[in-house]
């Protein structure tokens, strides 16, 4: 019982010091970022990133809007069509497909997620956008990156409400059953209810990557810096105009580029922030 106890406080103080390791770590990022976009906050008026007229740094034009709107467009298209393809793939595994099947299906979606973006990225450049500019020129636009961020997403979507779906207890469905409920019964009264808070744990890690997401995004999405009008329009991120310009970048232009890097922190924090606000509300 005491080498028990041992190994117990052990445990934890291992537990407390990884968990403060990643607390620093994310602190350090969110000083890093602050520090090297302090000279464009403090030395440029805030609203020139939403008043100026483009995106020409060489001309001291900081416009950061078009590009903002093209990452929350391409991830909130991605979203409506990974979640719910992402959840009806979760229940088909857990609760309508034949034991062989479902494992056969999950392995698929496992491996969908381990394929690298620059992958997905040089598809999408290959197959899809030539396919989208048969139908809408230019082909490499907004629904093109959607599309590519879904088949991105989907795999996580997929993954953590199936886990979600697998922690309910037995005994939960059990008495569905005994009531004469049907099986989408169990799954829409049952399941879905008592699965919900790692469901929504999965959207919230699925939209920081699509936030996120840079070299697919960059091959696919057009970039080009504008207000798009339609899904057929060529976009620019925050994330692929990091890529493009920093290594090039100086003075007011490189510090702009780390306000862009700062201003995708902060909607990855506020979606950690709906999450917990979710999970409580969950529990309360």
């Amino acid at each position: 019982m005491f080498r028990r106890m041992q190994t117990d406080r052990l445990l934890v103080w291992i537990l407390r010091a990884g968990a403060t390791v990643a607390a620093l770590v994310m602190l350090l990022i969110l000083m890093f970022l602050l520090f090297e976009s302090w000279p464009a906050l403090t030395g440029l008026p805030l609203m020139r990133f939403v008043t100026d007229a483009s995106w020409h740094p060489l001309e001291s034009a900081y416009h950061l809007m078009p590009m903002l709107l093209g990452t929350l467009l391409a991830s909130i298209g991605a979203l409506m069509l990974a979640v719910p393809l992402g959840l009806a793939s979760a229940v088909f595994i857990v609760f309508f497909a034949p034991r062989h099947l479902a494992t056969l299906y999950k392995r698929l979606i496992e491996l969908l997620a381990g394929i690298p973006s620059v992958v997905f990225g040089f598809w999408g450049l290959t197959t899809l956008a030539p396919l989208i500019n048969e139908w809408h020129p230019p082909g490499a636009s907004l629904l093109a990156a959607v599309l590519v961020l879904t088949l991105m997403v989907l795999p996580m979507i997929t993954l953590t409400a199936y886990t979600a779906f697998a922690a309910v207890p037995e005994e939960l469905l059990r008495n569905a059953a005994a009531l004469g409920l049907s099986r989408w019964g169990m799954v829409a009264g049952v399941a879905l209810p008592a699965a919900r808070n790692g469901i929504f744990a999965g959207i919230i890690l699925a939209a920081a990557r699509a936030l996120g997401e840079t070299m697919a995004v960059l091959m696919v999405a057009g970039n080009v810096v504008q207000y798009p009008e339609s899904i057929f329009d060529p976009v620019r991120t925050l994330a692929a105009n990091i890529a493009l310009e920093m290594a090039y970048a100086m003075d007011d232009h490189r510090a702009v580029l780390f306000v862009s890097g700062l201003l995708l922190m902060v909607l990855v924090m506020l979606l950690s922030m709906l999450a917990g606000l979710l999970e409580r509300h969950g529990h309360a």
